[in-house]
């Protein structure tokens, strides 16, 4: 009986230690449930474009749409070999319609045109060996020995680099941006005489992709910002 009474008596008193316990936390809760920090983490890295789009566009003028059309054929053909024999595969040049404009159809023009007809030729080289385009493009210059002039600097006849590969490299720079999230909010939770407790909330982070600078288009800059809330402890 004696025994069982201590018992009894040990297990009320484990359960008020206990239960005080309970209570301390949650006062503890309750007192810093507002007490949060939120921080941006970035993450940069630069990488190289893994594919190319390159316009190749030449334009052809005259006042016989049959004669055009052979000058056309001819050269298109010209310029697929000049590719082919490059390194190009047959499979990443497209030939895309003609851009026929009749000068005299614009009613409004008070100056007579040399030529009647303005056509526009583009090939279009897709592919992911940057390299090797970006070094034939550097020598396009040889197609102006077979009479064929490449428009440069149109806004359709624009190159285009992009880096396609990038998912590979999310879950990395998001690891990093968040530490440096982390980073950040130590030192606020420094400065302000306190330690981070647990993350409250983070989102998946907004990815980018630029050009490095505008000479070199081919590089690329991958940047993500990911915003993160901790909440802090004494």
């Amino acid at each position: 009986m004696k025994n069982s009474r201590i018992y009894e008596a040990a297990v009320i008193a484990f359960g008020i230690i206990v239960l005080g316990l309970c209570i301390r936390w949650g006062i503890d809760d309750f007192a810093n449930k507002d007490r949060k920090v939120t921080v941006k983490g970035l993450a940069e890295q630069e990488v190289e474009a893994d594919k190319v789009t390159w316009p190749v566009s030449f334009k052809e003028m005259g006042d016989d749409l049959p004669e055009l059309y052979d000058r056309i054929a001819r050269k298109q053909q010209e310029i697929k070999s000049f590719l082919l024999q490059n390194g190009v595969k047959a499979s990443e040049i497209e030939t895309n319609a003609p851009k026929v404009v009749d000068m005299n159809a614009d009613q409004y023009s008070v100056n007579k045109q040399p030529y009647r007809y303005n056509i526009t030729s583009t090939l279009t080289v897709t592919s992911r060996n940057v390299k090797l385009v970006r070094s034939i493009i550097a020598r396009q210059g040889e197609l102006l020995k077979k009479g064929i002039a490449i428009v440069v600097g149109d806004y359709d006849s624009q190159i285009l680099y992009e880096y396609v590969s990038f998912q590979s490299m999310k879950p990395k720079m998001m690891e990093e941006a968040i530490k440096n999230a982390e980073t950040t909010a130590k030192q606020f939770a420094e400065n302000s005489h306190s330690k981070i407790n647990k993350i409250v909330s983070a989102d998946q982070g907004q990815f980018s992709i630029e050009n490095r600078d505008q000479n070199t288009p081919h590089i690329k800059k991958v940047r993500v910002v990911t915003t993160v809330t901790y909440s802090l402890k004494n």
